[in-house]
């Protein structure tokens, strides 16, 4: 999947620390971030020094002067955000690209770097402001906080829950697609946990209100952090209990039906839990 990195790990701890010129800094504009793509299909960040020659200063002040942002360290690098705005870059050799569009390139740690940082670069600009007293907030110098400095109130990185299920049939396999989405691939059912809601009755409450289906025996899979929707997701296989007679919510899916073990139209991408769900199912690895 896409968070399994080539070697090591995303060092996500947090550190109070100065860019160097040869950090890479990553550059946010909506869901575009700026990249080099280089030969057999290779892409690369600019490093601060690149970004420091075409970033154009933004009328507000972040909480420094240098706005660029340490967000993790991976595989000995260090990553910072850009947290004004970029502007155009002066060599041609950079341009925007879609974080959906990285995905399917050879070099995925670096669109998990993408993902991750586009998810933190949203939380920091959502929050330059205290939600309670509407003071400018600060960030704390030894963990990933922001905070007020007028009334105290700590504001930590939104982390939003979220389930993939794949309800079984014997060899049969629930596929869905999305409804007035750009994303039109098949897909497993998928959803928010609600306030006052386990994980549990989520994946109950999806696969009703989406296909309005019962299910029973579920059995926890494994998780992903997906931060192009700064959700982590957790993957549960199931069983169908009672009617297979699938009752569709048309402003959720645009389609769902029941597929064979032996003939699915969707595989693995190498990127996603929910692909990666699909070939165990179609290898009869799922957990029983």
């Amino acid at each position: 999947m896409l968070q399994e990195l080539t070697y090591g790990r995303l060092e996500n701890e947090f550190y109070d620390i100065e860019p160097k010129d040869s950090d890479f800094a990553i550059c946010v504009n909506n869901n575009r971030l700026l990249v080099k793509r280089c030969e057999h299909g290779e892409v690369h960040f600019p490093t601060v020094s690149d970004a420091k020659l075409w970033a154009e200063e933004q009328e507000w002040n972040f909480w420094r002067e240098e706005k660029f942002q340490y967000v993790f360290r991976m595989q000995e690098v260090n990553y910072f955000l850009w947290m004004g705005d970029a502007g155009e870059p002066s060599d041609a050799a950079y341009e925007y690209d879609e974080i959906r569009q990285l995905s399917f390139l050879e070099t995925k740690d670096v669109c998990f770097a993408a993902c991750t940082a586009k998810h933190l670069h949203g939380w920091y600009r959502s929050n330059r402001f205290c939600g309670f007293c509407q003071t400018p907030t600060v960030h704390d110098t030894k963990e990933r906080m922001v905070k007020c400095p007028k009334c105290g109130n700590l504001i930590f990185p939104k982390i939003s829950p979220a389930v993939i299920i794949a309800v079984t049939d014997g060899d049969r396999l629930l596929l869905s697609k999305y409804a007035g989405r750009a994303f039109t691939r098949y897909a497993l059912i998928a959803g928010y946990t609600e306030i006052g809601e386990t994980i549990e009755e989520t994946v109950h409450r999806e696969v009703m209100e989406e296909v309005g289906l019962k299910v029973k025996n579920l059995r926890y899979y494994k998780s992903q952090p997906w931060g192009r929707d700064g959700a982590v997701l957790m993957g549960f296989f199931c069983d169908l209990d009672g009617s297979d007679e699938i009752h569709l919510d048309e402003n959720e899916l645009a389609l769902a039906g029941w597929h064979d073990r032996h003939s699915l139209p969707a595989h693995d991408d190498g990127i996603s839990l929910t692909r990666e769900m699909i070939r165990v199912f179609e290898e009869g690895r799922e957990p029983k």
